[in-house]
């Protein structure tokens, strides 16, 4: 197929994503959204499928594991929907007579998705359980590897949609193979972009001329202060980051610990796994081999990690991950970056206040308005970093990938999309969730006036600096 006909077949699939959208919306009910969602949230969740799903996203793309990828599949779509559960996202969301205004629920109408590799079921999931949820047709385009993925999902949503009588075509696919040429066809004939990835994606996805929501670049740092219980800091941050293989962009990369219990906390990591390894330029020069992340460590199970940096027989046999100790930041330092893998960056700090500076240096650097932790027993320090750092989120003694993008034990919504605000050039500060899949129209009727005098405005004002 040439170039011009892969493009036609793109127009041709956002034709027919806009037709079923429309006669989706079509005399909706809030019941027919809410078994849409149901129906893709269960494709993903029903026990064989996930098993399949999980099994076929690391065969094909070589990142992450099983066991903790059907963890994934199954607690982030559960708690989405749980989240959405009894979410008015049809008909008249309010109606208030003392403002004369009523505000109705409407679709967005086709939403085109780019989806990543590191998570190309349960994301993919997330976005079609959210546009389902609130009208809307959906279009996805997954990254290469994560073809074979997507494509299974959707033929098991396809499946349940059979069930209850909608049209396959509300939930497709850019069909491989995969080209910026066909991805950018699909967001400009979009209504509305969600863009989950690298930040080349990102920055096409918000330059496409369709309104987007894209999310920023991850780079995780975490705090340990003195007053921290470091046994349960230790478990919560190897937990943590060796999840899925270090795959997700809430992954702890750089680890802060300030020098009075340096030492104790080393040993507590040690416990859980965590070895220190001293040799910084050795494997900065296997991590990036030509520049760019050696394959053969990213994501990959704690042994085949060891043996790709050249460190099996070196370390201890329960080792788990990796910690390397450095000073640098930015570009020339690369571990102070995000490594997506079982290393994490370690940097031993004088004091909580040279803690702090460290940690707005690397985010300043990578990673800004994403998420910082804090492993601390005094909660103002929580409180201050919220109030001066470059992040839209402060991770209170939590293990950071599964606190940030909702937890049950947190008040986070479910996600795996997070914004990034002005700090990560994103327009959203928030967890990606339903609210960015729907718009409302506003019926406005003539009240009562509520004009003021000037003199209530300026009063204040005038007492201070004069007329």
């Amino acid at each position: 197929m040439n170039k011009h006909d892969e493009l036609a077949h793109v127009e041709a699939i956002m034709a027919r994503s806009r037709i079923a959208q429309k006669a989706y919306e079509s005399g909706a009910t809030q019941e027919r959204y809410d078994r849409a969602a149901q129906a893709a949230a269960w494709a993903i969740m029903e026990p064989s499928r996930n098993r399949a799903l999980a099994e076929l996203a690391v065969k094909t793309t070589g990142l992450g594991n099983v066991p903790d990828k059907i963890t994934k599949n199954h607690r982030k779509t559960l708690g989405l929907m749980r989240d959405i559960k009894g979410v008015r996202t049809q008909g008249v969301l309010s109606d208030d007579p003392a403002m004369g205004i009523t505000e109705i629920a409407r679709p967005v109408g086709v939403v085109g998705a780019v989806v990543p590799s590191t998570n190309p079921a349960a994301t993919p999931a997330n976005n079609i359980i959210n546009a389902l949820k609130c009208g809307n047709s959906v279009v996805i385009a997954p990254s290469p590897k994560g073809v074979a993925s997507c494509e299974l999902l959707i033929t098991f949503i396809h499946t349940e949609f059979d069930k209850i009588g909608l049209d396959h075509d509300l939930v497709q696919m850019i069909p491989a193979p995969g080209s910026k040429a066909k991805t950018q066809a699909m967001m400009e004939l979009s209504d509305r972009v969600i863009c989950t990835g690298s930040q080349n994606n990102v920055q096409r996805a918000q330059t496409c001329g369709t309104p987007a929501v894209a999310v920023g670049a991850g780079n995780v740092t975490v705090i340990v202060d003195e007053s921290a219980d470091l046994k349960a800091a230790a478990q919560k941050i190897t937990a943590s980051k060796t999840f899925d293989n270090a795959t997700s962009c809430s992954s702890e990369n750089s680890i802060i610990v300030v020098e009075a219990v340096f030492d104790e906390f080393i040993a507590a990591l040690a416990a859980e796994g965590g070895a220190l390894v001293d040799n910084e330029a050795g494997i900065v020069a296997r991590l990036w081999p030509d520049g760019h992340l050696n394959r053969s460590v990213i994501a990959q199970d704690a042994d085949k990690m060891i043996e790709a940096l050249g460190l099996a027989g070196r370390v201890p046999d329960n080792t788990k991950f990796l910690l390397v100790e450095t000073k640098g930041i930015g570009p020339e330092y690369p571990l102070s970056g995000e490594k997506l893998s079982r290393v994490a960056a370690l940097y031993r700090a004088r004091d909580y206040d040279d803690a702090r500076a460290i940690a707005e240096r690397i985010l300043t650097y990578q990673g800004a308005g994403h998420s910082i932790g804090i492993h601390t027993a005094k909660d103002a320090r929580a409180v201050a970093l919220g109030e001066t750092m470059p992040s839209c989120r402060v991770i209170v003694n939590q293990a950071h990938t599964f606190a940030t993008g909702g937890a049950f034990t947190n008040g986070m919504p479910f996600s795996l999309s997070m914004g990034c605000g002005s700090w990560g050039g994103n327009a959203i500060d928030e967890n990606l969730h339903w609210k960015h899949f729907i718009q409302t129209t506003k019926v406005i009727r003539e009240i009562a006036p509520n004009e003021p005098a000037v003199e209530d405005v300026f009063a204040d004002y005038w007492a201070e600096a004069g007329k």
